[in-house]
């Protein structure tokens, strides 16, 4: 599914992150930057040791909720690796929208910075961190789709989606979005 907004474009894809041709894809972290399972884990895994070597370096502290930081790509085909720590959901209480916002535009801001033209999202919180999908979809198409609107360097966001009723979720609110 893809639909344009502004000069660029949204795309769901069903798929894995690791393999997409894309100059960054983002991951899903976790605030100590220390790998973890999920996407964390399946990108630490294809991008093989140097960027957990590159994450201890540069992020010693690591990165808190609502923040991303950026390495190189390993051995992944993109150029980058954005790091954005999601929240954990609590109830929706919490200010948990607020915070999943804040990394997406921070993934959306390091893709400036460094002149990305395409970027890959997964869905940031949506696994262990359990916020739900349909919410979380939410809060992410809105953000990049507003981005997008104002962007004249990025040409295409594309979320991967892992499971069908993950795709499923994300179709559904963009297709709200369109009407």
């Amino acid at each position: 599914m893809i639909v344009q907004f502004g000069s660029a474009r949204i795309e769901l894809v069903l798929g894995d992150i690791t393999v997409q041709q894309v100059d960054a894809i983002a991951n899903a972290a976790n605030a100590q930057l220390a790998g973890g399972g999920g996407v964390d884990g399946a990108i630490h895994l294809a991008a093989g040791p140097k960027i957990m070597e590159e994450l201890q370096r540069r992020y010693p502290d690591g990165c808190p909720t609502g923040s991303a930081v950026v390495t190189s790509g390993g051995n992944l085909p993109s150029r980058y690796v954005f790091h954005a720590v999601g929240p954990i959901w609590q109830g929706g209480g919490k200010k948990e929208s607020g915070l999943l916002e804040a990394a997406y535009q921070a993934c959306l801001s390091l893709a400036e910075k460094h002149t990305c033209r395409t970027l890959a999202f997964p869905s940031i919180s949506t696994g262990v961190y359990r916020y739900p999908v349909d919410l979380a979809a939410e809060v992410a198409l809105r953000t990049v789709a507003v981005k997008l609107e104002t962007s004249d360097q990025l040409d295409l966001v594309r979320f991967v989606l892992f499971d069908q009723g993950t795709f499923g979720s994300y179709a559904r609110v963009l297709e709200t979005m369109l009407v």
